[in-house]
């Protein structure tokens, strides 16, 4: 079949398919993109024939940045277990370096995306070519070369007969649960508009199983046997339970074992908030109640986690001197980590393979009592205003006076109008922080919160993805005021593609997350206000007249202006029953303080200074310091 390389790559990506369970799904269920002088005659001529003659089924979405595009893609493939993705395309140079943030995102997160950026001219006839990176060591190397250590693959496609073994390569990784993340095949704009036979048997329909490994029952029994002489045991579900779609095998373990069950970010959902085993978030933004658990606990078992710094809260959680670790994990280098018992195998098999070989053992369940304390507490985070937890006073009031919101009073406005299929959206900030101490999650996938990137920006374009994962569900986007600034521009996609979204904007003049990190590290928030240049030089002036509602309306999007906690909950309401995308506006204090999470994240503070703040904040730190410890 005669085709250029654009239109092979578009026929190729229209015919490949995943399997899981029996059930079959689109792979690159479609392309978002951004036509340039580098892809507009190749790629982009591709997805316009497609579409005109239906010779090949892959959606075209525009998007208006190309970060935020794969922002989308890794939202929509986290939503459907990394069974399904989006492919995108941009032009050469600063279009396709755009999208390198978003390539360390979906890495970071093993999350399938694939990543089309086109290139220079592989005959070089007329170089240097507009946007070409001249490097005096070689002729080979592009800008796109920074994309290679981002990528779980990379190829760059010099020649038209290159192309099918980069894309049965490219598939390969994206439907491998071990391997997955961003893959990359840069094309260069020449070979793009280039026409080759391909072979008929390039554009078949192929199916990629995805298999569900089972534990070595060697691994198992060693692991088993470690458990059954276990006083205080903690499982930890990370984002594999999900992945796996293991919740209920996990339900049968926490209640046939009683042992207690707490989650990371990517794994928050796994079980119900009122499970009676769920004790919620462990480690730095994790509830006291987990934290208490884990510094007790003689047997971890990590399913489905890479146990990040906060989740381990910089290798202080696990505070027990004979403490050991259980980890079940499709991937041998999870499996591994805190020198574990591993068992290589799927989250659903291990749980199950593992439960069976415990033979009925139980295990105290005192903790629960803990849990509806804790509970209380949530209750009052999300009603009582900033001055509850913390002799720290709040940092200012609205325009008449009155206090501002608390955020916790945001979130819990947000949680109770949010139903049990509905998701809510966050990536960075104090958010994140928040939502993992008081978010009641009711669904494996009501929580998407991106914490392995923690990427400002990604919340709007990731709830994107998200809505066109799964148009059935509500999808809430809980953003900052700074993430907003970083990137906004995917509301006017939503719009233009008719596809409804709730942006919860929470303006509060600044990063609040990190002027609270500033200050308990002795750095007294500098600058992390958004303000006037003050006479100090530094910015302490009066806040600046930024209107982000304004800024959203003019986007395309309806807005409710909201000022009190009643008003949100009302705006909530109305914006869930609106048609159309819609922003919810309300100023916070940036001050207002949350429960403590009786835990800690390392972040070094100057061994010397001049200022007392900083000297003090050391002193602090090197205490912390000394709970640390490697699992040997």
């Amino acid at each position: 079949m005669r085709l250029t390389v654009g239109q092979a790559v578009v026929r190729f990506l229209a015919n490949q398919w995943t399997e899981r369970d029996g059930v079959e799904q689109r792979t690159i269920a479609g392309c978002f993109g951004i036509f340039g002088h580098g892809n507009v005659a190749g790629i982009g001529q591709a997805l316009l024939q497609a579409q005109r003659t239906g010779e090949a089924d892959l959606p075209y979405h525009l998007a208006r940045n190309e970060q935020a595009m794969v922002h989308a893609a890794a939202g929509f493939a986290r939503m459907r277990n990394r069974l399904s993705t989006m492919a995108c395309t941009a032009s050469i140079g600063p279009g396709s370096t755009n999208m390198l943030t978003g390539a360390a995102l979906a890495t970071v997160n093993r999350l399938p995306v694939l990543l089309l950026p086109s290139d220079v001219f592989a005959t070089r006839a007329a170089s240097p070519v507009l946007q070409e990176l001249e490097d005096p060591r070689s002729y080979d190397v592009s800008v796109n070369d920074a994309f290679r250590p981002l990528s779980r693959f990379f190829d760059r496609i010099w020649r038209p007969e290159q192309l099918p073994s980069a894309l049965l390569a490219a598939m390969r990784v994206l439907t491998d649960p071990v391997e997955t993340g961003a893959v990359t095949l840069c094309l260069p704009q020449d070979v793009q508009a280039e026409a080759y036979d391909f072979p008929d048997a390039l554009f078949a329909k192929r199916v990629w199983h995805v298999p569900r490994q089972i534990g070595e029952p060697a691994a198992v029994e060693r692991a088993a046997e470690v458990l059954r002489n276990a006083r205080r045991p903690l499982l930890i579900a990370g984002g594999g339970v999900i992945y796996s779609e293991a919740s209920a095998e996990l339900d049968q373990f926490a209640r046939e074992t009683g042992i207690p069950v707490a989650d990371t970010q990517a794994g928050k959902g796994a079980l119900s908030w009122d499970h009676p085993n769920s004790v919620g978030g462990v480690g730095s933004t994790g509830t006291p109640v987990a934290n208490r658990l884990a510094r007790d606990a003689d047997v971890v078992i990590g399913v489905g986690t890479r146990y990040s710094d906060f989740t381990t809260a910089s290798r202080t959680a696990f505070a027990n001197p004979d403490v050991q670790f259980i980890n079940i994990n499709v991937a041998g280098f999870d499996a591994a980590k805190q020198s574990a018992h591993p068992i290589v195998a799927d989250a659903r098999n291990g749980l199950s393979e593992l439960l069976s070989a415990l033979d009925g053992k139980q295990f105290p369940t005192g903790y629960r009592v803990g849990v509806a304390e804790w509970q209380v507490t949530v209750d009052a985070a999300y009603r009582i205003g900033p001055d509850a937890f913390s002799p720290v006073k709040g940092g200012g009031g609205a325009a008449d006076g009155s206090p501002l919101p608390a955020q916790a009073e945001v979130i819990g406005a947000v949680n109770e109008v949010c139903g049990a299929r509905d998701v809510v959206v966050q990536a960075a900030g104090s958010m994140p922080g928040d939502l993992q101490l008081l978010w009641r999650a009711r669904d494996p996938k009501q929580y998407h919160v991106e914490y392995g990137y923690s990427c400002m920006g990604f919340e709007i374009a990731g709830a994107l993805g998200i809505k066109m994962a799964d148009p059935s569900r509500e999808v809430f986007a809980l953003v900052g005021d700074g993430s907003y600034l970083m990137m906004a521009q995917e509301i006017v996609t939503a719009v233009a593609e008719g596809i409804k979204l709730i942006v919860v904007l929470v303006q509060n003049h600044g990063f609040a997350s990190i002027g609270a990190l500033s200050e308990s590290l002795g750095s007294q928030r500098f600058g992390t206000s958004y303000r006037y240049r003050g006479d100090t030089q530094d910015y302490d002036g009066g806040p600046l007249p930024v209107d982000l509602a304004a800024n959203a309306e003019s986007l395309g999007a309806g807005v409710i202006r909201c000022r009190t906690i009643a008003d949100l909950r009302d705006g909530l309401k109305k914006a869930r029953e609106a048609e159309r995308l819609t922003v919810v506006h309300i100023e916070t204090d940036p001050l207002s303080p949350v429960p403590s999470s009786e835990s800690w994240w390392d972040v070094p503070v100057p061994e010397t200074s001049e200022l007392s703040t900083t000297q003090a904040a050391r002193g602090v730190y090197e205490a912390a310091k000394r709970g640390q410890r490697q699992y040997l």
